[in-house]
Parts: C-alpha cells; structure tokens; sequence
C-alpha cells in the first residue's frame, strides 16, 4: 500500500548546481539541499524542468540523485524526474531511482515527436515495470506539446503505482478535473508557481514549482493558511507572491534570476547551462532590489 501523505505539502523544483566550470558539483549539489532541510520543505522534485534535465546527459543526471538522496536520508521525500528523449533512457534512471531508495519517480510525456495515447502510455508504463516505484505524471502542455487528457490520466491509473499528477497546465479547471477522475486515493500537484492557492482551492494537494526555491518561506506560509482555511490571507499572500515572481520574470532568464538570488543568500550553485539565457551584468541592481523585496516579504509573513 502506497502511502500518498508522503506526498502532500511543498515540493521545491530543485535546481541543478554546477561549479564554476559549468560541471555537475556534487558538494553544491549536498549544499542546496541541507539549505532546503533547513527551511522545512516536504521534499524535493529533482532533475526536472527546474532542474535543466533536457540539458543534462544520464550519468548527470544520476549523479545529482545520488548526492540529493544521500545528503537528504530520509528527512525529504525524493522525487526524481525521469523523462528522457529516450525509452532506454527512462528506464535507466527509473532504475537508478530505485536502486538508490528515491520514494517516487516521475515524467513528462514523450518529447519532439508527437505520440498517440497509447504510445505515451507505453513510455510511462515501462519506467514504472524497471522500477516498481510510485509514479507522478508530469503534465506541461507549453514545453512538451502534449496536454494529458483525462482519459490518458484514467488510464494511467489502472496502473497501481500511478499516485497521482504534477500538472503545470494553465487553467486551474484541469486540477479540479484530475482531482475529480482520481479521487482521494492520488495526489495532484499544482504546478504554476502564480496560482499555487488557486489550485489548492480547485483541488490540489500539494505543489511543485521553480520559484520555491528563492522564497520557500513564502510557500510554506501559504500552505498553512489554505490548511487552517485563512482564505484572506491566503488571497493576499498570494498576490503578492505573484507579483514577486512577475517582476522576477521581467529581469530575465528564469533559472539565472533565481540562481542570482541564491548567490546573493550564501548558497552560489553557478549558472545555468547553455543554451539557457545567461543574466546580463546590467540586471545584477535589479535583482538585488528583488531579493530585498523577498526578504522584506519573508519577514512581513513569516
């Protein structure tokens, strides 16, 4: 029996931490995870989207999870992201997942080509046969072309190891639908960081997103008032989060802006890998002004 309350609560999309050649750092790596413990997040999604995976080779990819798992034990739930341009890929990190103890693993649909149901079906399922952990579907119809229909959702839930959805759609109408077809027995994820009470409101149990990582703080506030039903607060705290993470936006580059911020906070995990845009030297004042703002929020709130 699977048990899903593992999986309910704040779930930062962590990043990938390089050194100052632009490698895979291992230390960094274990340091941007005791900073994360240390904030009293829920867990972490790892190697995904906010973690650059489209840029990382396998092995990478494997090395993050094995420092991620070893410094975390078992203080933070793991999930590791293990969607590849490959099948055979898949299924060697889904493995790897297993092998080192990761307590799920999750995917987006197949990329680049596009796939009938059954196909991308057959993507997911075979993850789940090399690894026999909980699986997650990651549905972000903007990035990979493909938008999870209910009726591919039901399927997948035939399948015991499928626990639930990490779903980045826009409208939050698709959580309350994904919410509605599993039931009590999956977890949905809200994915857009701007709308994070929204899809509590609309169903969601829990979140996974890119901007927890430079306000965790702020995530986690917001998860207490939706669970003790501060509804005002909850709309007010939320707003402002949203304006944070527009203007965050508007200086540039998301993962360049967020790892400036925590630069600027002691934990420097270098910059993101091309082709992903670099910060511009003239945006550094910028960014300090945000993270003052955050800071400010942070003790504002929390």
């Amino acid at each position: 029996m699977i048990d899903i309350e593992r999986f309910k609560g704040v779930f930062p999309a962590f990043y990938t931490a390089y050194d100052d050649s632009g490698d895979v750092d291992p230390e960094r790596t274990r340091k941007l995870v005791r900073y994360f413990m240390e904030k009293g997040v829920k867990g972490l999604y790892i190697t995904g989207s906010s973690g650059e995976c489209p840029y990382l080779s396998t092995d990478e990819r494997m090395l993050i999870m094995d420092n991620v798992k070893e410094e975390a034990g078992d203080k933070l739930t793991i999930i590791a992201h293990v969607g590849a341009a490959s099948t055979r890929e898949s299924i060697k990190l889904a493995r790897h997942a297993a092998d080192i103890g990761c307590d799920a693993i999750s995917s987006i649909p197949p990329i680049y080509y596009a796939m009938p149901e059954n196909a991308i079906a057959d993507y997911w399922t075979a993850m789940i046969e090399a690894s026999h952990l909980p699986f997650i579907i990651y549905n972000i119809p903007q990035n990979t072309g493909t938008n999870v229909s209910l009726s591919l959702f039901k399927k997948m839930l035939e399948n015991e190891y499928t626990i639930g959805i990490k779903n980045t759609s826009l409208p939050v109408m698709d959580i309350a639908q994904f919410k509605e077809a599993g039931g009590d027995g999956i977890v949905v994820f809200n994915g857009p960081d701007e709308q994070f009470a929204a899809g509590r409101l609309m169903g969601a149990d829990s979140g996974i997103g890119g901007t927890y990582g430079v306000m965790p703080e702020l995530y986690l506030r917001l998860d207490k008032l939706f669970r003790e039903g501060r509804l005002a607060e909850l709309g007010k705290l939320q707003r402002t989060v949203t304006s944070i993470i527009l203007e965050l936006l508007s200086i540039g580059g998301l993962f360049a802006v967020c790892k400036e911020i925590l630069r600027l906070q002691g934990i420097d995990i270098g910059k993101p890998r091309s082709p992903l845009p670099q910060l511009e030297p003239s945006k550094m004042d910028a960014v300090a002004k945000l993270k003052k703002r955050i800071d400010d929020t942070i003790a504002m709130w929390c």
